[in-house]
């Protein structure tokens, strides 16, 4: 049996559910298969995720149980403690994975997509996907199907020392009251996030936030550099902390990160989410990523643009932010906790910035907040000598990304320049 649609997309988790959903809206025929069953398919934890990408991709905010926090107080500790930035108005939303991707399937069946799990995807040729006994014809061939998925356009696997091991899990509260001692202890409240950072090298955190019956508990690090694993930092947490009952839900998985793939399209075939290095490199994140890149990826194409002019828009858009911030966290899993602290002493590292860090913005930096910076990096002259050509780098990454070529003859020697400038 053959398929014919205009899309089809492999992976049903956040962003290929978000591309079947979009796509099918702008009536576009659409399937979407994933090699779990799709109430597995995505993220299976909490997720912090910027309010303003849910508008900017054309979908509903969270509400009810799928919304489980927003705008919520955010304490970034360094190591553990004291020294702290305390963050408000950051316009973060802690959503429910499971659920998000259980609406966004919903959505994708409203308009009329076709949704199928279970399907393993065998080989492609040209616009047909191959599947166990059978083929999709499409005019255009989504890989949403993540770091370790169907790798549609042959994409390189990503260097160990690029991948975060994250973990996140939803527990009950045993003991209410040993909780809220800790939170004092810590200078927090209920509601509060308690971000512990660099607590296993540079790039690193343990995050923990407590409301209601439940507490939960993000971790990550990079293990290729000799550090433990965020399950083993969450698991070592929930040990030492007693007052922490009974896993409700969470997972662990390889996050991506350096900058977003050279080539996201080719032919037929476009990459979003994980599989196109759609990633927020600075703190491992790739949910607003991939329902941005979808969005993209449905308006090019109903209005009968192609695959590559996605990837074009995409990466003139969203690729140099993304590259730039890229190139703080190589500066960043570097660093010792001292090194933090100085570069919060010193004005590196300020509420402002870590604040456009939460939302994936650039930070703002008027002339009169870039000179009292300077100012203040007197007082951390090694760090500023190590931190000024990462600076020129965002910066320039920012111009390289705006010209990034329409034609796939110049691509080569974009990509070159790229290596040079970013890695």
């Amino acid at each position: 049996m053959i398929d014919v649609v205009d899309v089809a997309i492999v992976g049903a988790g956040t962003a290929g559910a978000a591309v079947a959903a979009l796509c099918a809206e702008r009536g576009l025929s659409t399937i979407c298969v994933d090699r779990r069953p799709l109430h597995e398919a995505g993220a299976r934890w909490v997720n912090g995720v910027p309010a303003w990408a849910f508008g900017e991709a054309g979908l509903q905010p969270p509400q009810g149980e799928e919304l489980r926090a927003a705008d919520h107080v955010f304490h970034l500790v360094v190591g553990w403690g004291p020294s702290r930035l305390t963050l408000r108005g950051h316009g973060l939303l802690e959503v429910d994975m499971p659920r998000l991707v259980e609406r966004l399937q919903d959505l994708a069946r409203s308009a009329g997509a076709r949704l199928r799990g279970e399907v393993e995807i065998t080989g492609i040729e040209g616009t047909r996907l191959r599947l166990a006994d059978e083929a999709i014809d499409a005019r255009w061939i989504v890989d949403a199907s993540g770091l370790s998925g169907a790798r549609l356009l042959r994409q390189a696997p990503v260097p160990r020392t690029d991948l975060c091991a994250a973990a996140q899990q939803v527990h009950a509260l045993a003991d209410p009251k040993a909780a809220r001692a800790w939170l004092a202890k810590h200078e927090a409240s209920e509601g509060h996030t308690l971000c512990f950072t660099s607590v296993a090298g540079g790039y690193s955190i343990v995050s923990v936030r407590v409301e209601g019956d439940s507490v939960g508990i993000l971790t990550g690090s990079i293990p290729a550099l000799g550090h433990p694993s965020g399950q083993r930092l969450l698991d070592e947490f929930v040990a030492e902390h007693p007052w922490i009952g009974a896993r409700r839900f969470g997972g662990a998985r390889a996050v991506p990160l350096g900058r977003p793939r050279d080539v996201l399209a080719e032919g037929p075939v476009a990459l979003v989410g994980d599989a196109a290095g759609q990633v927020f490199s600075a703190h491992g994140s790739g949910i607003a990523a991939g329902l941005l890149a979808a969005r993209l990826l449905a308006d090019t194409l109903a209005e009968g643009g192609d695959p590559e002019r996605y990837a074009v828009r995409w990466q003139r858009r969203y690729g140099g932010l993304f590259a730039a911030y890229d190139a703080f966290r190589r500066f960043s899993q570097g660093l010792s906790v001292s090194e933090v602290e100085r570069m919060i002493e010193g004005g590196l590292l300020d509420e402002a910035s870590a604040i456009a860090a939460l939302r994936q913005e650039l930070p703002p930096l008027p002339l009169s907040q870039l000179l009292g910076k300077a100012r203040r990096l007197l007082r951390a002259p090694g760090l500023a000598a190590r931190f000024a050509p990462v600076a020129a780098r965002m910066v320039a990454a920012q111009g390289l990304y705006r010209g990034y070529p329409a034609e796939a003859t110049q691509r080569a020697r974009w990509c070159t320049w790229a290596a040079r400038l970013l890695d």
